[in-house]
């Protein structure tokens, strides 16, 4: 769906930015934060700024010879444009989520909230394993956020934390689980079993 979104849209550049501003509509942000976030480069960024900037989807400001934009929420097709980029934020259009089981020795990864359209969830994605490296995790989170345009709120457990929370009924890890949500990976036996038997 993001290379729909790009090609409908013209670049990566303009797909990224306007996923951006409607996934953050009551924020303002400088040209070197919207670039970092989005991990865009520096002049193809401002020119698609300054694009969506001249048809008022967003609303320029200049402060001492700096520039910031925020959404324009009387942008004429904004429930329309909201509504095309939420459903554009599926697991599939991450391509970075092949990376989740390069950051360690990972048991169980599980998305929901932003990646499925599931706002109720209390957290976007839950990780179990153990040697995992704290650089390769932060490159990843990065590189996700800047996929589908908004921060990751996002649980890492150890194997044994993750086993007691679940001896212990833990009713965040019970919520998510029981929950709207995809696997990515699942080493763990008998947790799909534990999870339907709770349902039933």
């Amino acid at each position: 769906m993001s290379e729909i979104l790009e090609n409908l849209f013209g670049s990566k550049e303009r797909a990224r930015l306007l996923r951006f501003f409607l996934q953050n509509p009551e924020q303002i942000f400088g040209t070197a934060d919207i670039v970092k976030k989005n991990m865009l480069d520096t002049s193809k960024t401002k020119k698609e700024l300054t694009n969506l900037s001249n048809i008022k989807f967003i609303i320029k400001r200049t402060k001492k010879g700096n520039f910031s934009y925020e959404l324009n929420q009387e942008f004429y097709f904004y429930p329309e444009l909201k509504n095309l980029v939420a459903k554009s934020n599926t697991s599939p259009s991450c391509k970075s989520l092949a990376r989740v089981g390069k950051v360690g020795n990972i048991k169980l990864a599980v998305i929901s909230g932003a990646f499925i359209n599931y706002h109720k969830s209390k957290a976007d994605m839950i990780l179990v394993g153990d040697n995992i490296s704290k650089a390769r995790l932060n490159n990843l989170m990065q590189a996700l956020e800047a996929e589908i345009g908004k921060e990751i709120s996002f649980v890492l457990m150890t194997m044994d934390e993750f086993k007691y929370r679940l001896n212990m009924l833990d009713k965040f890890v019970l919520e998510f689980l029981e929950g709207p949500h995809e696997e990515l990976i699942n080493k763990i036996t008998g947790l799909r079993q534990f999870i339907a038997k709770r349902k039933m």
